[in-house]
């Protein structure tokens, strides 16, 4: 059985969701920044744990402040929402848990990715993390691939068909 699913990745300017989707889509990386305008859209379909094929409809929306400056246009029909943060930039997810719980309201499963891991002090950030009691799915790098296939992969065997 065969089915497609809409994820679209969130986060403000520079956090690496461009680069993220590149690496999983494409097995690819390039240190060149390039902005997102709009939205950017790739496919990927992969076999689940159980057999099935399941299309991930890819939605790279550019970079903003807030998830409230988010299109609403560009979450409909998503399925699930993959929201990145950068760990060598604090601004990036200083406003994380009330970030999330916006988007908690579209009752869609949500992954958090701490990316740029390959470039930070990771315990500076897992404390940072504990006292303000924040929920990461995965610490990933874009460059280097860590944890990326699997980030995506455990959102899509979630999702299902």
């Amino acid at each position: 059985m065969s089915s497609a699913k809409k994820i679209v990745i969130l986060g403000q300017f520079g956090v690496g969701k461009t680069s993220l989707t590149r690496r999983f889509v494409d097995q690819a990386f390039s240190e060149d920044y390039l902005v997102t305008l709009g939205v950017q859209i790739k496919k990927k379909t992969l076999t689940l744990k159980n057999g099935d094929e399941l299309s991930l409809i890819i939605w790279d929306i550019e970079g903003t402040r807030s998830v409230k400056d988010t299109r609403a246009s560009y979450l409909l029909g998503s399925q699930a929402i993959i929201y990145v943060f950068d760990v060598t930039r604090i601004e990036t997810y200083e406003n994380l848990a009330e970030e999330i719980e916006i988007l908690k309201q579209h009752n869609i499963p949500i992954k958090v990715l701490a990316n740029k891991s390959d470039l930070a002090d990771i315990e500076s950030v897992l404390k940072y993390v504990k006292e303000h009691n924040l929920d990461i799915n995965y610490f990933t790098s874009a460059k280097s691939g860590k944890n990326v296939d699997k980030a995506f992969n455990e959102l899509a065997n979630e999702l299902g068909v």
